[in-house]
């Protein structure tokens, strides 16, 4: 049977794929069985779950009697169940179409039916206008296709109220780039792209990203970096979720294991048991101080965030999200000049505590 996972409390089914008894009988039983095996194994959380003939109808089903749902579409019955809604309801129709499509009289998405390919490429575009002319006819032959390989590591959370405290955003953040990190590094795997998911008051998503010129399993930086983005994105009207992922997978490297002595040759590794005669563990290289996306000040130069490091330097980028691109400098990663930053204040501006000060050319 195919399955394939949207998301932590999301997934598609090919039942034909397994074999199972198609009526509606059955596959309205075979649902109800699933529920109740779901609040079985979690200690009672409710699940929705919409069946229907393709993944356009399963997925509107199950949206549509939430949070405790079951919906089964009968064969033949697409159309009479999907024309009354309201045409944001088809995926691909985010504010920005819908207020296109209701500047020409489409609330529904009967309406959008009605309308010709001819007048909805014109309005979306080829390849959009043409998926919205089928979706409106459920027309849909997408296959359950099973992830063969992870391609992001990722965590979101569903909020009981909208938050609008970046305080209290911060701190989810923190836990969820905790969960995302370790799972990383269970799964001896790194990143190269943060991404930061919002939902917003008004239902509307919308992700934010950052890709690092080295990929990382590093919570802290992580963390830092979905923060940065949220302070980018706002807050404005209230969240009621928030996730936090990791792309561009690679397998992990340790990269610090295998060192070069300064004249090329390799080092090898040993750990040696500590006493009391062994000599003190020498501190860390200096460039070890600093991880991409942290808060950082210069004593000149004033905030600024790591956009890199190693070979005994870091690079540091000065800008906020309040302020135009910034100028990018590399110092020696012991530079006296350069500190991390104090904790930041995230009612306010979270990368500089003077967020009018003008930066250097």
């Amino acid at each position: 049977m195919n399955t394939r996972q949207l998301s932590i409390d999301e997934a598609y089914v090919d039942l034909a794929a397994g074999g199972h008894d198609l009526s509606v009988d059955a596959v309205t039983e075979l649902g109800r069985s699933l529920k109740e095996r779901i609040a079985a194994a979690t200690g009672g959380v409710t699940g929705s779950v919409g069946i229907g003939s393709s993944k356009l109808m399963a997925k509107i089903a199950s949206d549509l009697q939430k949070p405790d749902g079951l919906v089964v579409v009968p064969p033949g019955a697409e159309l009479d169940l999907l024309h009354p809604l309201p045409v944001t309801r088809l995926g691909g129709v985010g504010p920005a179409t819908a207020e296109r499509l209701r500047q020409v009289g489409v609330a529904t998405v009967g309406d959008l039916a009605a309308r010709s390919l001819t007048d909805l490429v014109a309005l979306a575009g080829r390849a959009h206008g043409a998926g919205l002319y089928a979706l409106a006819r459920a027309e849909d032959d997408r296959a359950v296709v099973p992830d063969r390989e992870a391609k992001s590591v990722s965590h979101e959370e569903t909020f009981e109220r909208d938050l609008t405290d970046l305080a209290v955003l911060g701190r989810e953040i923190d836990s969820m780039a905790t969960r995302v990190g370790r799972r990383l590094r269970d799964s001896a795997v790194t990143g190269r792209t943060v991404t930061l998911k919002l939902r917003r008051y008004d239902f509307t998503t919308l992700t934010r990203s950052l890709t690092l010129p080295q990929p990382t399993d590093d919570a802290r930086q992580i963390a830092a970096i979905a923060r940065r983005l949220l302070a980018d994105a706002g807050a404005k009207g209230g969240l009621r979720l928030l996730g936090v992922g990791v792309s561009g997978l690679s397998l992990y490297a340790q990269g610090d294991l295998f060192a070069e002595d300064d004249d090329g040759s390799p080092v090898a590794a040993t750990e040696e048991p500590a006493g009391e005669d062994a000599p003190p563990e020498p501190p860390p290289p200096a460039d070890k101080r600093w991880w991409p996306g942290q808060d950082v000040r210069h004593e000149e130069l004033g905030a600024g965030w790591v956009w890199g490091r190693g070979l005994g330097r870091v690079t540091v980028r000065f800008e906020g999200p309040t302020t135009t691109p910034g100028p990018v400098r590399t110092f020696a990663a012991d530079d006296p000049a350069l500190h991390p930053a104090d904790p930041p204040d995230w009612r306010t501006d979270p990368f500089s505590s003077d967020p009018g000060a003008t930066l250097p050319a």
